[in-house]
């Protein structure tokens, strides 16, 4: 069998912090990544429009060639993984689970601090994941940490005070104990350095796009092992970008989500 093709759906750019994490952990891959950045943000419309939405370009992902899809936005995890799974004929992987999962494995005392966006929040998609492994959550919406990572200031001192003032909400009265907090938005991974300065430092730190990668890794372990020739196994990998916005704005503000240059960018305009 060939190598697989692994498509990345995304409203935006934050899914490209899954992507890399899927680039090194399984760099013998090639990849799609579709963001529908003309559409975005998702976090503001209705479950039925996030689902129509996503269902158009995670098949447009599919008619490319992905094998497996992974839906790198929480948003469209949290309100649409079923309907995207219905219209796919090939597997599909969300972030909740897999971030959730993780948060199960290292949590000793079984509480749990969630951040993510409003929508992502408000859905409570990792407060059910997490129940049901018998876990005790406590979510907190940090709509500004978003805009000033794609602002660049990743290190700068206002995103640190509003990081501060955010998680000393969550950590507080029962859950000043808690002794994970997962990062329920793909944006986040940029703030670790921040992040891990302001929560307490007994607190583990979760990150639902590493969990999903290593996810992933797993599926294709159990997928039967490749026959490609030595020379496909050692070409380089293909990177192909897909996005419904400016070509030219993607790969300047995706390179600091991916954290390398981003070169094939395609406009997709899916509207119908």
């Amino acid at each position: 069998m060939r190598r697989p093709t692994i498509g990345v759906f995304d409203s935006g750019f934050g899914g490209l912090t899954v992507l890399k994490a899927l680039l090194e952990l399984i760099p013998v891959a090639d990849y799609l990544y579709f963001g529908d950045t003309a559409r975005l943000p998702y976090g503001s419309k209705s479950a039925q429009t996030v689902a129509k939405y996503a269902v158009e370009a995670t098949q447009y992902l599919e008619q490319h060639g992905a094998g497996l899809l992974v839906i790198a936005c929480n948003t469209a995890t949290a309100l649409a993984l079923d309907p995207i799974r219905d219209a796919s004929s090939v597997p599909v992987i969300g972030v909740v689970d897999p971030g959730a999962e993780r948060a199960s494995m290292v949590s000793e005392n079984r509480k749990v601090a969630v951040i993510g966006t409003e929508a992502t929040i408000g859905s409570h998609a990792y407060l059910r994941a997490l129940e049901m492994r018998g876990l005790e959550a406590r979510e907190k919406a940090c709509p500004l940490l978003v805009p000033l990572v794609e602002e660049g200031w990743v290190d700068h001192p206002v995103t640190e005070q509003v990081a501060r003032i955010y998680l000393e909400e969550v950590f507080t009265d029962g859950f000043a104990n808690a002794d994970v907090l997962l990062l329920g938005c793909t944006h986040y991974p940029l703030l670790k350095p921040v992040l891990r300065r302001v929560a307490p430092q007994h607190a583990a730190i979760v990150d639902s796009a590493e969990s999903t990668a290593q996810v992933v890794a797993e599926q294709l372990r159990l997928a039967p092992p490749s026959v490609a020739p030595p020379q496909e196994r050692l070409r380089p990998t293909l990177l192909r970008f897909f996005a419904t916005d400016s070509a030219e704005k993607f790969r300047r503000l995706g390179a600091r989500f991916l954290g390398r240059p981003i070169e094939d960018v395609q406009h997709v305009d899916l509207k119908e």
